[in-house]
Formats: structure tokens, C-alpha cells, sequence
């Protein structure tokens, strides 16, 4: 029996990559040889380039909409500068009165509630308060008032005053005393003078204050022009020195007075300077 050897335990090699030659039928084929102890992960599949989505409709609709201009429908209380603030619109209530100046008018400090206005782009909010303009008004304003103006609430467009009503058509009663009164009244407006007490005495001489006396005896009478009424006036004369604005009856008490006076006016100055005949 051979004498046993020690035998030693073959080291495993590792298997480097190489190349190794295998002869198949006097072929020579080079192939890999890849090393037991190294393991190589496969290359990852390129990442599928991502679908880049189109921008929604409705951002589109917003952008739309903030690209037309707005519109603002005013109420009572808002001052041009305080719609300006509350939309940011560039250019400040002076821009925003230039754009809607054919329906605010004239004056920037009177808007009617209901009107539209056209708002136009809204601008950058401002860093600093100090830089807002003022409207008019306002800068006209003491500057101590600045930080309550712009929470104010200002009045309303006041409405403009109704024409003062027309007074009262006076009445007098149907006496002497109304009669008297209210040819005074007709005089004041005409300019004829005279006082009530010239009146009232000339008349309870002439006809004792019955306006139908006729006189139908004197110089006159026989001519045919009898005096007539309060004052006894003869037609001619009525007829000269009738008073605008009153009967054309000489036997009307009022225009009787009236036209009497006139008279009495142009030739003795007053009938208070009449005592007797005229």
C-alpha cells in the first residue's frame, strides 16, 4: 500500500474576468470568464421621460379674466380713492377718474351710487401707506386726519335741495277790510304808496264802503260817466290808471282801490294826501 501523502486542500482561485480559450474542433472562441466572488448589478432602464401636462383650462380662465378689465358697480359712501385702494388700480383714483370720466363728470369728488366703473389692471400692493395718493378731498384735509380717512365712511351724494315751495297765496276776507288789504298788496308790488288808514277814510267819505255806489246826480253823471264804487271813480279814469292783475269791473271793490290810488298817486302823490273831492 503506497504510503499516503498529505494532501493539501486546493486553495479555490479566484476567477478574475478574463478571457478564455476554448478550441472547439480547432475553433478558437474567446469568451468572457467572469469571476465567481464579484457579482455586478445589470444597468437600471433609462427613467421614461415624464409627460409634461398642458396648463388647466381653468388657470387659463383666470389668467382671461384677470387680463379684462373688471367693473365695479358704486354704492353709497365710496369715494374714488377708496375703490381705487380696495382694487389696487394702477395709477390710483386719478387713473381710475380718467378712464370712467364721461360718467363720474366734472367733479371726482361726487359719485352716484349705482354707476359702473370700469377698474382697468389692478396694480402692485404698495410696500408703504405713505405712498397712496390722496383724493382730492382728502389732501385738502388737515394731514392729522390721514388714518381715519381711509376707514371713514363718508356721506352719501347729499340730493340737491328742492326749490323752496312757493308761498302761500294770501287770502282776505270779502270785506272792507280784506278788500283794503289786498289792494295794499297789488300797490306794494306795483309801487303805488299808500296806507291803509289814507284808504279807509277816502272810502267811508265816498261811498261809505258799499263798492255798487253810483253817483248819478253830479257834473259827472250829467256827462254820462257817473263815479263809481269804493272810491267813486268815473270810467275814464278807471280805464287810464287801471292796475295790471286786476278786474277790469270798476265796480270790482280791489281793483276800484287800486286804480284810485294810481290816480290819486300821479296827481296829489298819495290818496293819504287826499281830504275831500278828487
Amino acid at each position: 500500500m503506497p504510503a499516503q501523502g498529505k494532501h493539501r486542500r486546493p486553495k479555490s482561485t479566484s476567477l478574475s474576468r478574463g478571457l478564455a480559450a476554448v478550441t472547439t474542433g480547432g475553433a478558437v472562441l474567446a469568451l468572457p470568464v467572469i469571476g465567481a466572488t464579484s457579482a455586478f448589478a445589470a444597468p437600471a432602464p433609462a427613467a421614461a421621460p415624464q409627460a409634461v401636462a398642458p396648463a388647466s383650462v381653468s388657470a387659463q380662465a383666470n389668467l382671461a379674466a384677470k387680463a379684462a378689465p373688471a367693473q365695479h358697480s358704486v354704492v353709497a359712501g365710496e369715494t374714488l380713492s377708496k375703490i381705487a385702494r380696495e382694487h389696487s388700480v394702477s395709477g390710483g383714483w386719478e387713473k381710475l377718474y380718467e378712464g370712467n370720466r364721461k360718467i363720474v363728470g366734472e367733479n371726482p369728488d361726487l359719485i352716484h351710487p349705482g354707476i359702473k366703473l370700469v377698474l382697468g389692471a389692478k396694480a402692485a400692493a404698495p410696500s408703504d401707506d405713505k405712498t397712496a395718493k390722496a383724493s382730492p378731498s382728502a389732501a385738502r384735509g388737515a394731514s392729522a386726519d390721514r388714518a381715519d380717512r381711509s376707514e371713514r365712511i363718508e356721506a352719501a351724494p347729499v340730493a340737491k335741495a328742492a326749490p323752496a315751495a312757493e308761498k302761500e297765496a294770501a287770502t282776505y276776507t270779502n270785506d272792507l277790510d280784506g278788500w283794503i288789504k289786498e289792494s295794499l298788496a297789488v300797490m306794494a308790488e306795483q309801487g303805488i304808496p299808500g296806507t291803509y288808514e289814507g284808504i279807509h277814510r277816502n272810502i267811508m267819505r265816498e261811498s261809505a264802503g258799499n263798492p255798487a255806489a253810483i253817483n248819478n246826480w253830479d257834473s259827472n253823471a250829467v256827462k254820462g260817466t257817473p263815479s263809481k264804487g269804493l272810491l267813486q271813480v268815473i270810467d275814464p279814469t278807471f280805464q287810464a290808471y287801471h292796475v295790471p292783475g286786476t278786474s277790469t269791473d270798476s265796480y270790482d271793490p280791489v281793483a276800484n282801490i287800486t286804480a284810485a290810488c294810481n290816480y290819486a298817486a300821479d296827481r296829489y302823490g298819495s290818496i293819504d294826501n287826499v281830504f275831500g273831492a278828487y
